[in-house]
């Protein structure tokens, strides 16, 4: 099974539940898991060498990164150089009509500009059918 990384902002993150929703189903139709690593971990104050490290281990056992930046954040844009500088394909994401950034799009393998839930679904499956063909990590 394939497994993707999807880097999102800490403090903005409620604020896509539906597209988190969207890339989870997609991701599960494809025979892809997706590990949304700030619902999976919980890190406090003075753990953030922990959570960079934990976060790079991640990133290492994923075979490529979704980067949700409708709002910017300097710790997606970590994940994103990080990722960038292991080779990984990187998906960057972000709502149409929402800032863009150079950056990101500049070290990401596909950008998609998305309208709403089901927009993303269709734009990210045909970017899951060119994935697929990739070896997957081990």
């Amino acid at each position: 099974m394939r497994k993707a990384y999807l880097a999102i902002s800490y403090s903005n993150r409620k604020l896509f539940d539906k597209e988190v929703q969207s890339l989870i189903e997609i991701c599960k139709t494809n025979d892809i898991k997706l590990l949304s690593f700030v619902d999976k971990y919980n890190f406090k104050e003075n753990e953030e060498i922990e959570m960079m490290k934990t976060a790079f281990v991640e990133i290492d056992k994923s075979d490529f990164l979704i980067a949700e930046l409708t709002t910017k954040s300097i710790g997606v844009g970590i994940e994103i150089g990080y990722a960038k500088a292991k080779g990984k394909p990187i998906i960057y994401l972000r709502k149409k009509g929402s800032e863009y950034s150079t950056t990101a799009s500049g070290s990401s393998t596909y950008n998609i500009e998305y309208e709403n839930g089901t927009h993303l679904k269709e734009l990210m499956k045909k970017i899951l059918k060119l994935l697929k063909k990739l070896p997957v990590i081990q």
